[in-house]
Order: structure tokens, then sequence, then C-alpha cells
């Protein structure tokens, strides 16, 4: 399948989410210290004004409520434009052509296509467009779902139950078919871990396509299609449509796992600094509101609207809260396993480790959708700028304690108890019984 053409094919104008700026001022997120700051900042920014994108799916929530809130506005950027995507590819796309070219600077990413994106792997004539990580998004609402006639397999997050069905589809040389929204994406690599570690081989026993996660559903429901993995909503429409069954979120394959990112042009940051710093802090203090058990209805709400997901309300509040339907009889009720984005208990969310960097990108590696001769450290160290969230953090008030110095969260265990330790990714990679490199 052709993932880019030329790019006057793929340019579209952009439709700016319109919403209205509230002057709500949070409590509890900031001192008044951090406010004097962050206000006294205003006159200095190098620019009141940014576009940024975002796909309708719930994660996408920190910049819509900073939107919402009128967070922008408060740490002086009174001109940001919300555009709404129809794909991960579209808003690729927008950020190569920038918003001088009637694009977009930034926003709402798929790890790790920003690091690929600046690398010119997945760009129009492999054009390097140099891009900034700033914050880690969020954590979870990720799910892997299932067509009906597969119920009685009773598949979870052990896949080996599928692995007959594989067998006996790809013997009539008619693969099953799975789709993500995104090659080379954490979508992507969440559906080949959760398969191989069922013993079931991606490469060689799927058919993996690449839909818009607008599709997903609909393509279920015309018998199209075997699997999905995308983001939520659309698992829990899936199961409201009673078409399919969500077998695994990616909470249970890794708690508090990386997953999307805020992400910026890089000449964008170079550019405007402080302007880089109060678009950190409003989307911190967005991601700290989204987090409060009192805002999740409300949350809940805001992401229900038309501009936004146009999803039930339903199919969002659940998953922001933990309740569970997975359409197949089965019903858990597990906050811990809910989409979060600030924090997970203890657990910081939004500061971008570079060891979850170095997963999705050894995983890429792995599946032989990266060459294992990149610098995967240098890439990072191009791309992660964790410098500017800790700094962020701090003038916006965060207690020191709550502010990671590390640029690792040290060896992480999956659901299969595969250990990653992001000090040495060959070793892990030769752990793995199933690879294509």
């Amino acid at each position: 399948m052709k993932q880019h053409g030329s790019l006057s094919r793929r340019r579209f104008l952009l439709t700016a989410t319109a919403s209205a700026i509230g002057t709500l001022t949070l409590h509890g997120c900031v001192n008044s210290v951090a406010q004097t700051q962050s206000t006294g900042g205003k006159a200095t920014l190098e620019t009141n004004s940014v576009a940024l994108g975002f796909l309708p799916v719930i994660d996408s929530a920190p910049l819509i409520v900073a939107k919402e809130k009128g967070l922008f506005a408060k740490h002086g950027l009174t001109d940001v434009k919300l555009a709404k995507q129809p794909s991960w590819a579209a808003l690729r796309d927008n950020v190569e052509i920038g918003s001088e070219g009637g694009g977009i600077d930034g926003g709402h990413f798929q790890s790790p296509i920003p690091e690929l994106i600046s690398e010119g792997l997945i760009t129009n004539g492999n054009r390097k467009v140099p891009m900034y990580v700033l914050a880690r998004l969020n954590t979870h609402g990720v799910g892997i779902s299932i067509a009906s006639k597969y119920q009685d397999l009773q598949v979870n997050r052990d896949s080996s139950p599928m692995k007959q069905a594989f067998a006996k589809a790809k013997s009539a040389n008619q693969p099953l078919k799975c789709a993500i929204t995104f090659p080379r994406s954490s979508i992507d690599l969440w559906l080949h871990y959760w398969l191989a570690a069922g013993g079931i081989d991606p490469t060689r026993e799927a058919d993996i396509l690449v839909i818009p996660p607008a599709q997903v559903v609909s393509n279920m429901q015309r018998g199209t299609m075997d699997i999905f993995c995308a983001t939520d909503p659309w698992n829990a429409r899936l199961v409201n449509e009673k078409v399919g069954f969500t077998a695994v979120t990616t909470g249970e394959l890794w708690k508090n796992h990386p997953e999307k990112s805020f992400t910026m042009r890089a000449d964008w940051v170079d550019k405007n600094p402080k302007a880089t710093i109060a678009l950190l802090q409003a989307v911190q203090e967005a991601q700290q509101w989204c987090d409060k058990p009192e805002n999740r209805s409300e949350l809940a709400t805001i992401m229900a609207k038309r501009e936004y997901t146009g999803a039930p309300l339903e199919a969002i509040a659940g998953r922001l809260s933990g309740k569970f339907d997975y359409g197949n009889g089965r019903v858990v009720e597990d906050p811990s396993l809910a989409v979060k984005f600030w924090a997970n208990g203890d657990v910081p969310i939004s500061y971008p480790y570079k060891s979850h960097d170095t997963w999705l990108l050894t995983e890429n590696v792995r599946w032989g959708k990266l060459s294992p001769d990149l610098d995967l450290k240098a890439l990072i160290n191009r791309t992660n700028r964790a410098d500017l969230w800790q700094e962020a953090a701090k003038q916006l008030g965060v207690p020191t304690a709550q502010i990671p110095t590390s640029s690792s969260r040290g060896i992480e265990t999956l659901f299969d108890g595969v250990k990653f330790d992001p000090e040495n990714p060959q070793e892990y990679l030769k752990s793995l019984k199933i690879r294509k490199v």
C-alpha cells in the first residue's frame, strides 16, 4: 500500500476547530508564583499564534481542554488554531507543510512518528523535517478489537487462541485482515507485539492494512476486516455497534506505557522559545485538569462534542473512568487501566522519557521497519526535549519531587514477562522468539 505521494496531491485546507475560549482559572494546578510568572510572560512571547493538529480520539484531550478552558490564552497564546485531521497521514502531511504553507506547527502525534519525520523516513521525497517531542500526552487508551465471529475463541490478552484461525486462513491464501491506523506507529507496534506474544508471526501470517481511525468500525461492519488496533473511542464504538469485541487494552499489555506525544516542528520551537514554554505550560496544566476524578464527567462531555470526536458519550466516559465493557460478556472496572494524562499514581505520564523512545524505535527495528544500523540514541537526543518539559514544569510550580530528572524510567516489564532494558536494546531483540531482524 502506498503511504505517501506528491505533496500537492496530499495537501488540503485545514479547518480550525471553533471553540470558545473561556476564562476559567484552574485551582490546585499551579501556585500563585507560577501564575504570576506565566502572566508576566505574556507580553514577552515571540508570538501569540500557533496552529496545532489533532485526531478525533480521546487522547487528544489535553490540547482540547487547553483550548476549551482558556489555558492557552492564560499563558499568552491568544490565537491557537486547533485543526481536526481526517487521518494520521494527513497530520504528517500538514506538519511537513508547516503553518507558513497553510499546514500546522505541531500537535498530537502517535509515537514515534515525530522521530521518523525528523529522519525523513516517512516524508515526501524523504525530506528531513526536524521535530521536537515536548511531552507525552497520555498512557493507555488503545485497544485491539476482533470481529464477533471469533467471539467463541475467548481471545483476551493472550492471542494464541487465534493461532489456528490465522494458520487456516493463510493456508487458503486468504490471510486474516488486520488494520492499524498508521504504519510504524505505537498502534502498529501494539498489534505486532500482541500477535507475536501468542506465537503468531504478523509479518508472515497476517495481512496488515492501514486505515484511518474513523473507518475501522465501518470496515468491521462490512465484514472486510478481522482485527483492528486503534485508539479509543473506536474500540468502544465497535462494542456499541455489536459487531465485535475488545480482546485487550494496551494498559493490559504494558501498564503505564508511552502513547501519544505533544510534538512541534523544531524550527517553530527554536524561533519561539518563550512561546514554547508557555505552550507546554498550558498543555501540562490541561493534563492535570484531565486527571482530576471530579473533572472526568465534564471531560467526557467535552470530548463527545461533534467538533472533537463526535462519539456517543457512553463510548468515551467508560474508558476514561476505567470501566471497560469488552463486548463479549466481560466487564472490568479498573481505574488503573483508564487513559491517564499527567500521572498514574506516583508514575509520571507527561514527562517524555528517552527510554520509551528507545523501546518504540527498537520495536521498529525488530520488524524490519528501521535499519538496525540507525543510531537510535543520536536520533532520540536530537528529537526529545525533556529539558523544555522540565523548565516549563518548574515555572508552572510543579513540586520538584514530581519533576523527573532521569531520561530513563529503567527496566520495563511487559505482560508476557519480557523485560526491556533501555541500556541494552540489542539483548532485548535477541530475547524475542518472533522477529524479522
